[in-house]
């Protein structure tokens, strides 16, 4: 149980050894998507039409690269497998659809039904699940995955192994010796066996030298040392304690080809890493494509809120309604001066959102020009007596003991009855 490091009425510790692991970037990174299994267990089921639409903006944000290279499905109920056919009718390379299951001969039935090339298949690696919920020794649990894997390879499927719970598996003593094991088969049958590192709880953490089984780093270099291809590793994490994110990429530093996610993080508990970081994150790691449709992202933002019942949070990165929006005076005028000053990249051409400011007692003339000229087709001087006359409207507002920003609603209104008729029309 690893009680040094996991005593849980604590909080789990981070224990330090002198050597590190060095950096093994792969020629080759991509993005696998789960936002169609753990994606759903975090909230109600989406409709096989709406799966369909999800699956259009995966492959749309691609622009014709591999970048989000799978997506895993459910396979279990028939609005399950009626969403699985309605993906594979669009006949898109990417995502190349998967599928999930248990590591059961039962469930096996489904993969071959609806003739997927791969599908993961659940094996619990810690001895928090082998020996408390599944009540097996290693020794049985380890045959039980062999075998399933096995029948996944006789029949012409790419098995990939979830390792459940890895951040708290006994690396040397499970870990490695069932992935050797896995490396055997893929020689047997001269076929990929793939291995995704899940680190269940969010336990992972991005730093080289933590002692296992905590250190990502450490897991990655630890398979690619036995044999493990980086194109057959994948990351899978979670937020519990706010690493998603950098802990992905960290796979990714280290050796790990494939790093797993759900739309805007959305997933199990505290969700997955979020897509739409990944791709940027991969343009920072490996430059700007220009075939990928960055700009999507803010498209499929604007159809989760309105059509499955998303409630992004305003100030949430690349996609919140408020992410590059500002709101003190002094970076209004920043942003008058040149945008790059308080704007983190070209967001208008990149994610096609212009840069906002938004209006509150600290807003300043300078805000109050930015609101009015990013809405309208205008160019106006910071000191026009028509922007002083909303800027002392407002200031009695907040005199008046005003808590909240000005609305856009508000905005509006008054420079309409500021400008009058020589107000040009929205953008």
């Amino acid at each position: 149980m690893f009680r040094d490091i996991f005593p849980y009425t604590e909080f789990p510790r981070m224990v330090f050894e002198e050597q590190p692991v060095p950096m093994e970037i792969p020629d080759e990174v991509w993005i696998t998507d789960t936002t169609f299994r753990d994606g759903q267990q975090a909230r109600a089921p989406y409709s096989p039409e709406q799966i369909l639409k999800i699956f259009d903006f995966l492959h749309t944000i691609n622009g014709g690269t591999a970048l989000i290279r799978q997506s895993e499905f459910f396979l279990y109920s028939e609005r399950d497998r009626k969403a699985v056919r309605l993906c594979q009718e669009r006949g898109y390379d990417f995502p190349e659809i998967t599928g999930w299951i248990r590591a059961t001969a039962s469930d096996f039935k489904y993969v071959t039904q609806m003739g997927l090339k791969e599908t993961g298949i659940l094996t619990s690696t810690s001895d928090y699940h082998i020996f408390l919920k599944l009540k097996k020794t290693r020794a049985q649990a380890l045959q039980s995955y062999l075998d399933i894997v096995r029948a996944a390879l006789d029949n012409g499927i790419i098995p990939r192994c979830h390792f459940e719970d890895i951040t708290r598996a006994d690396f040397d003593g499970f870990v490695l010796p069932f992935a050797a094991r896995l490396m055997e088969l893929s020689q047997e049958y001269k076929s990929p066996v793939k291995i995704r590192l899940c680190d269940t709880l969010g336990f992972g953490v991005p730093y080289p030298n933590v002692k296992l089984p905590r250190s990502v780093p450490k897991l990655v270099a630890g398979l690619r040392k036995i044999g493990v291809p980086a194109e057959w590793l994948e990351w899978h994490g979670h937020n519990d304690f706010h690493k998603v994110q950098v802990c992905a990429a960290t796979a990714w530093l280290y050796g790990c080809a494939a790093a797993n996610c759900a739309i805007f993080g959305v997933g199990e508990r505290t969700g997955n890493p979020p897509l739409e970081a990944l791709v940027v994150e991969h343009a920072q790691l490996k430059g700007t494509d220009s075939r990928v449709n960055y700009a999507a992202i803010t498209e499929l933002a604007q159809y989760a809120n309105k059509e499955l019942g998303f409630n992004i949070q305003p100030n949430y990165p690349l996609v919140g309604r408020d992410f590059n929006v500002t709101r003190a005076g002094i970076h209004a005028d920043g942003l008058l001066k040149n945008e790059e000053i308080y704007n983190c990249f070209d967001t208008h051409n990149l994610l096609n959102r212009p840069v906002g400011v938004a209006i509150t007692d600290k807003s300043g003339a300078a805000g109050i020009k930015h609101w009015i000229e990013a809405r309208y087709h205008i160019e106006i001087a910071k000191h026009d007596p028509r922007v002083i006359a909303i800027k002392d409207r407002i200031d009695l507002e907040y005199a008046a003991d005003r808590m909240s920003a000005i609305s856009d609603e508000e905005m509006e209104t008054w420079t309409q009855e500021a400008f009058g008729d020589k107000l040009p029309p929205k953008r």
